[in-house]
């Protein structure tokens, strides 16, 4: 199979303008006649299915969530990026594309990257527009802050409430379209097959969660923007019900799973305090701009902070190691996710965690107070303030900008980030990988589209801060509205697709026959016990670092994971009635084949770029060592089952407008 990207031709600043204006388009009177399904209403999802509603198309939208607005994208903190320069600090298109291209380690397309940076103007626009209260400073403009590797201020941001409130705009527009009737809703309704007639995709089979009847809807093409699986390794920082189901179930009707080895470990995470834990909690990278990440620099000092002897207050200034300062100058704390991450590690790893497992480091907002309270006191004209003042007025500069973050720790830790240095360690947070999509967002098979998180498109082997939100906007308002035209536009005269055809019936059969095969089990463990033991495997062997013997074990072991689940899971229930581990069962189902892929394309994979980490390639200074000869490449892996082995599938990355060198944030 010859994977074909479709980037148009011509240079690079022109190609996204040259595409629409060439695109072709489906008439207002001919949209009316065709029908969308679009699965899924986060950020992507919502802002799809009201922009191709107010185009005219007859839109399907689904989600298993009671409410649209429940969708993931709702837990997004820090902020959007986007190429305004309002700082007038030398941002740009290109500087956002470049740093977009270089923080993935050279691993993503430049053509799709460029088109992400043109169109993020554009979302900022529309989110004003709607109401999005972002931020402002004193004069009332639109405010910024930066976010790791970039050296200017291109995040807008709304406290630490970004993604709600940018879901809460999206969510306005599909409300309005579902009112009007060009959006028909289901809520509750998940799906768990992709319907291809004659090759290309016309419909899905759903599960209405609350009654448990499996049904069939028919459409011209289908639209996933079902997020990540960055589940797969249990804790993580996704709301529990997020999973790879959608995704994978197309991967199983044919669309290829693109570099699904890269996943991105966020560094700023409330670390894990013991096994009973089912998910973690994010602190935004926003935080870095003004926390400091530290260690101490004596193993006795770690040892007594761990054994709750000392606190980080205990430490004198010269015995702490604020290590991404030492070893990167020029970007200090704001490094990219997978920079931080890796030297939170390596750190923990010399035996200098500051918990009482070992796995945490500090964030410090010492300086910050002690500097916001200097510059606030001289605001109001006291210019030889006390200590107590000073303190005072840096906490509040501080709770304005981070105050519902710090409370959100200080509830879930008990400790007061105002007075005590913040515990973080690395958790899972985000794919890059996904749904192999070309320059149009579709799949390898005809009428499937993927957007947002969904697919790998854009982000390369590492996603920079504030990037996902600005993804999932463009792909939903800007991208897929002129794209879905290049396959509907071939549809105006195909009619509409009945969901009792056979192929239909056939896709609804194999849904009941796999429903049924997970109920009759009627072992003797539970989902969550097979999940939570996956999820080791994945996190110890497929981690923050990786080796080809640990990944052979990782991938057997999965195997014999999978095969116990169909010899000894108990579901309780039925399907006829509303049965959340049923659900459940069939997420972490296709979990385990998913984590058999992400370990093959691991192994496959012999470099380390972005947020795959192999430990037998790394320069002497213990960073990542790219093999640009070999692996420049996108892999786009084919399943079709167990008894097959998965089949590899390459497009080569072509870099016309960038020079391919070793990232460097020193």
């Amino acid at each position: 199979m010859k994977l074909e990207g479709k980037v148009p031709p011509g240079s690079l600043g022109e190609k996204w303008t040259k595409f629409k204006s060439t695109v072709p388009l489906v008439a207002p009177n001919n949209k009316r006649r065709i029908e969308i399904i679009v699965v899924g209403t986060g950020l992507a999802g919502a802002s799809a299915a009201a922009t191709l509603g107010e185009l005219g198309y007859n839109v399907k939208c689904f989600t298993f969530h009671d409410s649209p607005r429940r969708a993931h994208s709702i837990a997004a903190q820090g902020g959007i990026n986007a190429a305004k320069n309002y700082q007038n600090d030398g941002d740009s298109v290109y500087r956002l594309f470049y740093d977009t291209i270089k923080g993935g380690d050279y691993r993503s397309r430049e053509g799709n990257v460029h088109r992400l940076a043109e169109v993020s103007r554009n979302i900022i626009d529309q989110a004003v527009a709607q109401g999005v209260p972002f931020a402002r400073d004193y004069g009332g403009l639109l405010d910024n802050r930066s976010f790791g590797g970039v050296q200017v201020s291109r995040t807008f941001y709304a406290r630490g409430q970004t993604g709600q409130q940018l879901l809460i705009g999206a969510y306005q527009a599909l409300s309005r379209q579902i009112a009007l009737g060009s959006v028909e809703m289901y809520n509750r309704h998940e799906m768990l097959d992709i319907v291809k007639v004659d090759g290309k995709a016309r419909g899905i089979i759903a599960r209405n969660l609350l009654t448990g009847e499996i049904e069939r809807y028919a459409a011209h093409c289908v639209v996933l923007a079902t997020g990540g699986y960055g589940n797969v390794f249990y804790l993580s920082t996704n709301a529990m019900n997020c999973n790879v189901s959608a995704a994978w179930r197309a991967v199983r009707r044919g669309a290829l799973m693109a570099n699904p080895c890269f996943t991105q470990i966020h560094p700023t995470c409330i670390p894990v305090s013991g096994d009973y834990q089912s998910k973690l909690t994010l602190m935004s990278e926003s935080l870095r701009n003004d926390g400091r990440v530290w260690v101490p620099k004596k193993l006795e000092d770690a040892k007594a902070i761990r054994e709750g002897k000392k606190t980080g207050l205990d430490i004198k200034e010269e015995d702490r190691d604020y290590y991404l300062e030492r070893r990167y100058p020029a970007f200090g704390n704001l490094v990219p996710r997978d920079v931080a991450s890796r030297a939170a590690k390596v750190a923990c790893d010399e035996g200098l965690g500051v918990s009482p497992t070992g796995l945490a480091v500090f964030l410090d907002f010492a300086a910050a107070v002690q500097r916001y309270g200097k510059s606030a006191a001289n605001v109001q004209g006291i210019h030889n303030p006390d200590a107590a003042t000073i303190t005072r007025l840096g906490e509040k500069v501080v709770e304005e900008k981070y105050g519902n973050l710090f409370e959100m720790y200080e509830k879930i830790t008990g400790e007061n980030p105002y007075k005590m240095p913040m515990k973080i360690y690395p958790a899972v947070h985000y794919t890059m990988g996904g749904l192999w999509v070309d320059y149009n967002l579709e799949t390898n098979v005809p009428g499937l589209f993927a957007l947002g998180e969904a697919n790998f498109s854009d982000h390369g082997a590492n996603r920079l801060g504030a990037s996902a939100l600005m993804q999932g906007l463009a792909d939903g308002y800007f991208v897929i509205p002129y794209t879905i035209g290049t396959f509907l536009s071939n549809d105006i005269r195909t009619p509409k697709f009945d969901p009792d055809s056979e192929a239909f019936m056939e896709a609804e059969k194999a849904v009941k026959d796999r429903i049924d095969q997970v109920l009759n089990v009627k072992g003797n463990q539970s989902v969550e016990s097979f999940h939570r033991r996956l999820g080791k495997i994945m996190w110890d062997y497929c981690g923050m670092s990786r080796n080809a013997d640990g990944l052979r074990s990782a991938r057997q072991m999965v195997v014999e994971l999978r095969k116990e689940f169909y010899q000894d899971v108990f579901v309780p229930g039925s399907n006829d009635e509303y049965n959340p581990e049923l659900e459940k069962a069939l997420r972490v189902a296709d979990f385990m084949e998913m984590g058999e892929v992400m370990i093959l394309d691991a192994l496959n994979r012999e470099e380390s770029c972005g947020g795959h980490f192999r430990e037998e390639y790394q320069t002497e200074e213990g960073e990542a060592l790219r093999r640009d000869d070999e692996f420049a490449y996108v892999a786009a892996w084919e399943y079709t089952g167990w008894d097959d082995e998965p089949v590899l599938h390459k497009e080569e990355l072509m870099f016309e407008n960038v020079e391919l060198k070793t990232r460097s944030y020193k």
